[in-house]
């Protein structure tokens, strides 16, 4: 007994081991001070991929539909947008200059938008057109979207999981029968890696985006109204698909708020974008 206890000893020793070897931070803090420690074990190439994959098999798909906008003025507006982004995100990490940085928007009456790995932005016209977006509010959504990217919350939650079975399976052939050993690594894992992490992505995301967005000229202050009319749109009906994972309410817009202070100089500084170019 003694002896398979000392062999649990050891293999969640080299688990603890592993966990803090592959701790990283993936962005510089920039104005916001984002410089939490995230836990990586999957490599960003192989997130990058899989997520190409999937984001050429969506374009598809729209392109088979008509659905699939690849010109026009709400394209090119994008367009616009997401250039002077992309320009800024140099300051949180040099890589993304090598970025195949994409654009995809949809003509459909969706409430989404999102930013796949590796830089792959797609927008839903019914974002734009029900909540009658400013180009302030379109930066303040797409600049919270590529700092999901740019802080690989998605890679970052591939890793969770993947840790979370490992610890199983190591948990299962080190213990044999002592599921106790099992359950407690289970939700150690549970608690400190996968409990936490929504609450900490999107707060993070809020941050670097609305610098991402006052650097570029847009005023930060639109992502306050992006969130008020986000709530007026869905008052008393089914959340859409936008705010299943992006959680709004009066927290977060006044986390949001207390944020403006440390990017408006920036704002202030940054070259002003004409509306509609």
């Amino acid at each position: 007994m003694f002896h398979q206890f000392f062999n649990i000893r050891l293999v969640l020793t080299a688990v603890l081991i592993s966990l803090l070897l592959a701790c990283a931070n993936t962005t510089r803090s920039g104005a916001v001070g984002i410089n939490r420690s995230q836990f990586m074990v999957i490599s960003s190439a192989e997130v990058d991929r899989l997520s190409a994959i999937s984001y050429n098999e969506q374009n598809q798909k729209a392109k088979e539909k008509n659905i699939l906008v690849t010109s026009g003025p709400t394209y090119n507006r994008l367009k616009t947008i997401s250039n002077r982004l992309i320009a800024q995100t140099s300051v949180f990490r040099d890589d993304t200059r090598q970025w195949n940085w994409q654009l995809t928007l949809i003509n459909a009456p969706i409430l989404n938008a999102t930013c796949a790995p590796g830089g792959k932005i797609t927008f839903y016209t019914g974002l734009i057109d029900q909540l009658n977006l400013t180009d302030d509010e379109i930066a303040a959504i797409m600049g919270h979207e590529i700092a999901h990217a740019l802080r690989e919350h998605g890679r970052e939650r591939l890793s969770q999981a993947m840790t979370q079975n490992a610890l199983t399976s190591i948990a299962l052939a080190a213990a044999g029968p002592y599921g106790s050993a099992i359950n407690a690594a289970n939700q150690a894992t549970q608690y400190i890696l996968v409990l936490p992490n929504s609450r900490q992505n999107e707060s993070e995301a809020d941050a670097i985006g609305i610098e991402l967005a006052a650097r570029a000229g847009y005023n930060p202050q639109a992502a306050i109204s992006v969130w008020q009319k986000m709530n007026k749109a869905t008052e008393g009906k089914n959340p859409p698909e936008f705010l299943s994972t992006h959680p709004s309410g009066d927290t977060r817009i006044e986390q949001i708020t207390g944020l403006l202070p440390a990017v408006q100089p920036l704002y202030i500084s940054a070259p002003k974008a004409k509306p509609g170019l």
